[in-house]
């Protein structure tokens, strides 16, 4: 454990060694069933801030998730805190209102964070999905971008250079009726580099001819698929 994940914790540990402190020097030890209640909540709400990070789905909008989160997070200990602290202050022999007003804002809590984790991942879904999508189509067209000008003739370096201009101007959304024909493209382009390489002016101008056509294909079936 670093330096800094010890500052962390121990910028954690200050309101609850602040509240505890407080609560036990002033109050005792001696509680009606409503403070306890009300102790323990105001408890549990400071633990999910500190577990909500653990809550954040990993993703390159892992920000955004993590602020509606921790805002959700936050109100709720906020709302719990003033609450349980006018419970403690009353200090009722009666422990029902203390614990059905808690529980009912707990589980108030309990469903915007759910349904909030919930929607947190449909968007990751979609959003890794984009991106994986993406970067088909830009390994794609970068791979046979550094192709180009490579070949010994004129017209296989032309072939090359359509093929680059079709897949990098392509729509980088997919669909599962053209994954298939997306597989055959990176196949096809793994077979250009080898006959690149092997300066092949006939086989270039095949297999580059076949990526045209291959990514044409893809792309009707895309507009088709709107």
């Amino acid at each position: 454990m670093n330096k800094k994940s010890i500052l962390y914790i121990l910028l954690d540990l200050v309101f609850l060694a602040v509240f505890n402190t407080v609560f036990f020097v002033v109050g005792g030890t001696e509680h009606p069933a409503s403070v306890w209640i009300s102790y323990g909540f105001i408890h549990f709400s400071y633990l999910m801030i500190l577990a909500t990070p653990f809550l954040i789905r990993k993703s390159s909008s892992a920000a955004v998730f993590g602020f509606s989160l921790y805002s959700i997070s936050a109100v709720y200990f906020f709302i719990e805190f003033l609450v349980g602290l006018v419970f403690i202050f009353v200090g009722s022999d009666s422990y029902k209102a203390s614990l059905v007003v808690q529980v009912i804002i707990a589980g108030i809590y309990a469903v915007l964070l759910i349904s909030n984790l919930i929607a947190n991942e449909h968007t990751a879904d979609s959003i890794e999905r984009h991106e994986d999508e993406v970067a088909y189509i830009k390994d794609a067209a970068s791979r046979i971008k550094l192709l180009m000008g490579k070949a010994s003739d004129k017209k296989a370096n032309k072939e090359i250079e359509k093929a680059y201009d079709l897949l990098h101007s392509s729509p980088s959304r997919s669909v599962a009726t053209v994954k298939m024909i997306e597989e055959e493209i990176k196949n096809k382009v793994t077979e250009l580099e080898d006959a690149v390489a092997a300066n092949e002016t006939a086989a270039i101008i095949t297999i580059a001819g076949e990526i045209v056509a291959k990514t044409e294909e893809r792309n009707r079936k895309l507009k088709m698929a709107n």
